[in-house]
This record gives structure tokens, C-alpha cells and sequence, in this order.
């Protein structure tokens, strides 16, 4: 007996697929697909976010040194004039030190981040800029479903496909 659905796809298509939904899901909340994919799926869907809120309080505060460029008042970069060592002006970036507060994940939170990666895609957003998932994950998700054992997600049937008759279902968080 197998463990999981082939789904009629080699195997490095099928995880790329399992893999491409399950961040659909986590990313817009809801996909519309085949009942057989749908429940695959849902098992990746519900074990990240179980991790996510097992996980989501497990970091440190911490006092980091950062050395950024200072900034005036319009928010643009602050400019010296120097002279090098052979009389030559350029102007230079005004440095400077300040210490932040940052979350430090602790080991166990750094791993569940890293099999949460394992298990979704990189996204980027219409800006260009990457989304961060397992942050999303133990932000907004899991504070949502602290209270909550499993069930994170519902599987609606919407009846079948015309063409080729597939049982089509939306996926969604609950």
C-alpha cells in the first residue's frame, strides 16, 4: 500500500506540484483543485502550520550593532567631501553605529523554519521584493490558530470538472 497519491505524475513533478499549491494555500489562503490533490495538500498544509504554532513564541530578543548610512531630514543619504592621499575631493557616506532589538530564532524555531522551507517555495510579491513565508507562518497565521488542535484546513467540493469530469473542490484555511 503506498503512503501518499501519485497523482499521475512522476515523482519530481508531483512534489513540485505539492510543493508549488502548498504555498499557494499558505500564501493566498485558498486554491481551487482536484479533490485527490486537495488532500495531499492538506496534510502538507496542516503539519507546517502545526509547526508554526508549536514554535511561533520560541525566539530571544537581542541587542544588535548595526552600521548603516545616516540619513537628513528628506531621507536621503548624508554626503563629506574627502580628499584622498593624492589631493583628489570625492564625496563619502556618513556612517552610523545604532543598536536594534531583533529576534533571534532559538535552535528548535531555526529548524522548523528551515522544514518549512523544505516544503515551500520562494515567493516574491509585485514589487519584486521576497516574501518572507515562515515569517508570515509564525506572525499571522499561528497566533490565529493557537487555540486550535489540527484542522486547519477545509476541503469544499464544488462537483465536477466539465472535460474530463475530475471532482473539483477549493482548499482553504479555516
Amino acid at each position: 500500500m503506498a503512503k501518499n497519491r501519485k497523482l499521475g505524475k512522476p515523482t519530481d513533478q508531483r512534489l513540485a506540484m505539492l510543493k508549488c499549491q502548498s504555498t499557494d494555500v499558505i500564501l493566498h489562503g485558498k486554491i481551487q483543485t482536484t479533490l485527490a490533490r486537495a488532500k495531499e495538500v492538506k496534510s502538507i498544509v496542516d503539519s507546517i502550520i502545526a509547526l508554526a504554532v508549536k514554535e511561533k513564541d520560541n525566539y530571544e530578543m537581542v541587542d544588535v550593532k548595526v552600521v548603516r548610512a545616516k540619513l537628513d531630514a528628506n531621507g536621503r543619504k548624508e554626503m563629506t567631501k574627502v580628499t584622498s592621499k593624492n589631493g583628489k575631493e570625492y564625496l563619502k557616506v556618513v556612517k552610523e553605529e545604532v543598536t536594534e532589538k531583533r529576534q533571534k530564532d532559538m535552535p528548535t524555531r531555526l529548524n522548523a523554519r528551515r522544514k518549512m522551507m523544505r516544503k515551500l517555495n520562494k515567493v516574491k510579491d509585485e514589487k519584486g521584493n521576497n516574501i518572507d513565508l515562515p515569517s508570515k507562518l509564525f506572525n499571522e497565521i499561528a497566533p490565529k490558530y493557537e487555540g486550535r488542535v489540527g484542522g486547519y484546513t477545509r476541503i469544499i467540493k464544488l462537483g465536477q470538472r466539465r472535460g474530463d469530469g475530475a471532482e473539483s473542490v477549493i482548499l482553504e484555511l479555516v
